[in-house]
């Protein structure tokens, strides 16, 4: 923190993501919760699908402009972007627009949305030294994580004053765009060029760079034990978290009674975000002490665990208590394997590459979350009680614990001659 550009890529980070937990909030409260609209577990998975899906798709190839372009100019010109894209969103809420159109305006703010995150992850070790990059992960990504619950949190209040309405839904969306604003104006005061990229490898027309933008970050992770070890344990972690989503929302919606102070409906997934925002700040405390004293892949593999030991108390006690539990456990151990999953790039991606890989990331980090969102809208029941895909997301965990030992068994073979990977230093594996 002593570290004036820390300071400002963090105030960009924190205002970026408050306005985007504010606008996930409020149209997910349209979509989901609105007396005015109906849905079922298709359209719920929709929903969330357009949320995250276009970065997903067109993410690998925005990475190659990250390491292209100037990156204090993207976040400028990103954050501009997405305001306007959420004040047209805003508007399609307040007309009753559905469906088609209103997927399509918040899969636009989705995809610059994430393209901002990406830039701000590989702008990191351009303000922070090398051997704070666990330490500052851990401030950004958590302080982030918490600003964008406490955007969600806003939007859910300012619902409750303003209405749940159409009215109501498209002034709380709108509302949303001055995070975007403020982390442009904050993200302004960078000097050209100080956020990198420093050099390139692409070729030097754009076309051809962005086109092979998927590739390159592919083979860069491949060719790394250890990242490519973190991304499959993510992976993993992603699929079982977008199968507990969208069964959780269905729960809150339909089958769940209030119990005392925890409450169903709106208010009830309002508690489960303040829950998984709590396990974010203990993964904060907990991530850089474990990879002190275990090391980063060990750490992985026990938050993998400690999430499949959740998933399955889970399946057997199924309540709206043990939901918000397991929001709390699993938000925590699904934080350790990011924050350790962003310390591998950074530390072992070379600069000219790492804008392609952490755009493979989010591609890795989003498509999974989407494919388990649809397969539990396909599979479960309207009322969203279904046990046995909690026991699946359990075996889903099980699998990316075997996926990560067999990268690290590349690595103590000695890996590829003249990876990063087989040149890490010990506390690093």
């Amino acid at each position: 923190m002593r570290g004036s550009g820390f300071r400002r890529l963090l105030g960009v980070r924190l205002t970026a993501q408050f306005g985007d937990g504010m606008f996930q909030a409020a149209l997910g409260g349209a979509v989901l919760f609105n007396p005015e609209r109906q849905a079922d577990p298709i359209a719920v998975a929709a929903g969330l699908a357009v949320m995250l899906l276009p970065y997903s798709l067109i993410g690998p190839f925005a990475g190659a402009l990250l390491d292209r372009w100037d990156r204090r100019r993207v976040l400028l010109v990103a954050n501009l972007l997405r305001a306007a894209l959420v004040a047209l969103v805003a508007v399609l809420v307040g007309t009753g627009v559905a469906d088609a159109p209103l997927y399509l305006g918040a899969l636009a703010v989705a995809g610059v949305s994430r393209f901002v995150l990406s830039g701000l992850s590989a702008a990191l070790p351009h303000v922070v030294h090398p051997r704070h990059l666990v330490e500052a992960n851990v401030v950004a990504a958590t302080a982030g994580a918490a600003a964008a619950a406490l955007g969600g949190a806003t939007a859910i209040a300012l619902r409750v004053v303003i209405g749940a309405g159409d009215a109501g839904s498209a002034v709380v969306t709108a509302i949303a765009l001055t995070g975007s604003i403020c982390a442009a104006g904050i993200a302004a005061g960078f000097r050209r060029r100080l956020l990198g990229p420093d050099e390139t490898d692409e070729p030097s027309r754009a076309l051809l760079a962005v086109a092979l933008g998927l590739a390159d970050g592919a083979r860069a992770t491949a060719a790394t034990p250890t990242v490519a070890g973190s991304f499959l344990a993510l992976a993993a972690h992603r699929l079982a978290f977008g199968l507990n989503t969208l069964l959780s929302l269905l729960l809150f919606r339909h089958a769940f009674t209030d119990e005392g102070v925890l409450r169903t409906g709106m208010a009830g997934v309002g508690e489960a975000v303040l829950l998984a925002a709590l396990g974010l700040g203990a993964a904060a405390l907990l991530t850089p002490w474990l990879v002190r004293r275990c090391g980063r892949a060990r750490t992985v593999r026990i938050a993998v665990v400690a999430a499949a030991v959740t998933q399955l108390g889970l399946a057997a006690t199924l309540s709206l208590p043990t939901v918000l539990a397991a929001a709390f456990l699993l938000g925590t151990a699904g934080q350790i394997v990011k924050l350790c999953a962003d310390a591998a790039v950074q530390c072992e991606a070379g600069d000219a590459v790492r804008g392609r890989v952490f755009a493979l990331y989010d591609a890795v980090f989003n498509v999974c979350y989407v494919v388990a969102v649809a397969a539990a809208a396909l599979l479960s029941p309207p009322d969203g009680w279904a046990p046995w895909l909690l026991v699946a997301a359990f075996g889903v965990y099980l699998a990316g614990l075997a996926a990560h030992d067999w990268q690290l068994r590349r690595l103590r073979v000695g890996g590829r001659p003249g990876t990063r990977a087989a040149q890490a230093p010990p506390n690093v594996t």
